[in-house]
């Protein structure tokens, strides 16, 4: 039997990291969305039209460390503007939402567009110095050479594009908790929302 939890939320928020405590928690699938839009971005970034790159896109793409990189993220939040990339990428998240056992997508409109009858929606936000402090740790960390100035430009950037698109925007679903991880430890966060995925079941 099916079960669909729908995480949405900007760059940086928690989600990804939520998405797979939730997922660990309940013992269902994962599916970090996002992850299909940068590999989309990545084949962009050596020369291939996008709307080919995704049509073209194999599970295995999805598995390469490269993918987490700034020129890559900002080449699918690009990407992920185009509808023909988006309608070429839904089948593979429904189907995977629809998989038995249970199922956690996190991304940016999972729970508006994708699967909007998911059984558990959340949107997990937080204030755009936070998620940049987040990221720019997490970027330094692995080595990348930014400045905290430069990841909150990008972080801003990505937000407006996000929730500006014309198709699919980043918008929270009128059903969806809202969870705020500003001044939430990641222990906390969890916790919230397993007790959502909880009260559902």
């Amino acid at each position: 039997m099916s079960f669909t939890v729908a995480i949405d939320g900007p760059a940086a928020s928690g989600k990804g990291t939520i998405a797979r405590a939730v997922a660990a928690r309940f013992g269902f699938a994962h599916l970090d969305t996002g992850l299909l839009y940068r590999a989309v971005g990545a084949r962009t970034l050596l020369g291939e039209e996008p709307e080919v790159a995704a049509r073209a896109l194999r599970a295995e793409d999805l598995d390469n460390e490269d993918l987490r990189t700034p020129e890559v993220a900002q080449a699918a939040s690009r990407v992920a503007a185009i509808p023909e990339v988006r309608a070429a990428l839904v089948d593979f998240q429904r189907s995977f939402a629809m998989r038995a056992g249970g199922a956690v997508l996190d991304g940016r409109d999972i729970g508006t567009v994708i699967c909007p009858e998911a059984d558990v929606k959340l949107f997990v936000t937080a204030s755009a110095e936070v998620r940049a402090r987040r990221r720019h740790a997490e970027l330094v960390g692995k080595g990348h050479d930014v400045t905290p100035g430069q990841v909150l430009a990008d972080i801003r950037e990505r937000d407006a594009r996000d929730a500006g698109r014309a198709d699919a925007p980043m918008v929270a679903a009128e059903d969806a908790m809202h969870l705020d991880t500003s001044t939430l430890d990641i222990d906390a966060a969890v916790e919230a929302a397993c007790a959502e995925v909880a009260r559902h079941r």
